[in-house]
């Protein structure tokens, strides 16, 4: 029966042959490259004839580096805030938009949250630098009132929860798209027993709509998770010069600065494979813990 399967099949097969190609092209083939971790890798010698040196690019994450303990430190911050503020907002926006009655005002909100996904990072800080920084609408609006002169773009200290802004703003309306599926897919004859048992719209939310779309919460929470050390290269790259390394510095742009700017290839490979070595080892972490918990996960224990 299985060797029928692939002639049987031969169709479904042929369609996924250029995506399978490009994710082999585009993800596998390059985990090649990581050997330079274990070279001083020189780029006029090439991979193959540069010296072997073993582990001493990984001594940077254990003797005490000062830039890369900045950086770690900031994305670890970062994470934290990004967990805490963005992660929830789809799930609450979600949960709005399903709430409202008319279908052409939910099309409209869905139409205007979803705008922002679509403009490039570029264009997102732009806009934020325009609106906040010197001589813009915030600037004169304070003026205005006679009060002082804000100081966000360009200011280290508001630098963090600004790029938390950026973030809901832009991606908060596309990431709620999973959640109205789920919401769709919740029987509503659970919530015409509730009422008719004199459920409050609190007691639904709480017993019925919530647990009908954890298993899409967990999932989106545990890829959230394994891709816990990678904050955003491209928001934080472009207003990088303004506020400076010291606030800014992420390991994604630390491996950029060190190994594109500064030559440091070998280096700055280590600190990115240990940084995905510990991203699978959290993602394997989560998902166990989700199936101790009684939830799927990513992928099904082989005892479940």
């Amino acid at each position: 029966m299985r060797r029928r399967r692939p002639r049987r099949d031969w169709s479904l097969l042929a369609i996924a042959l250029p995506g399978v190609a490009v994710f082999l092209g585009f993800h596998y083939l390059p985990l090649l490259g990581n050997v330079i971790a274990f070279k001083d890798y020189q780029p006029f010698l090439g991979i193959l004839d540069s010296e072997w040196v073993g582990l001493d690019n990984f001594t940077v994450l254990w003797d005490g580096n000062p830039a890369f303990l900045n950086a770690l430190r900031n994305t670890i911050v970062i994470t934290l805030l990004q967990l805490t503020f963005t992660f929830p907002v789809p799930i609450m926006l979600a949960l709005l938009m399903n709430s409202l009655a008319s279908q052409r005002f939910k099309r409209i909100v869905q139409s205007v949250l979803y705008l922002p996904h679509f403009l490039s990072w570029v264009v997102v800080v732009a806009l934020f630098q325009h609106i906040l920084g010197y001589g813009g609408p915030l600037e004169s609006l304070m003026a205005a009132l006679g009060g002082p002169e804000p100081e966000i773009i360009g200011n280290p200290d508001f630098f963090k929860p600004l790029l938390i802004i950026q973030d809901i703003w832009k991606s908060a309306g596309w990431g709620t798209i999973l959640f109205l599926a789920a919401l769709s897919g919740i029987d509503q004859s659970l919530y015409e027993a509730a009422e008719v048992d004199g459920a409050s719209r609190t007691r639904q939310l709480w017993h019925i709509t919530l647990p009908g779309i954890r298993p899409v919460i967990i999932l989106i929470l545990i890829l959230r998770i394994g891709d816990i050390l990678s904050v955003g290269f491209e928001q934080i790259i472009l207003q990088q010069p303004a506020v400076g390394l010291a606030a800014s510095e992420v390991l994604d742009t630390y491996v950029y600065n060190n190994g594109i700017i500064g030559g440091q290839w070998g280096v700055s490979t280590a600190v990115g494979l240990v940084k995905g070595a510990i991203g699978v080892a959290l993602v394997l972490l989560a998902n166990k813990v989700a199936h101790m918990f009684g939830e799927d996960g990513i992928y099904r224990g082989a005892n479940r």
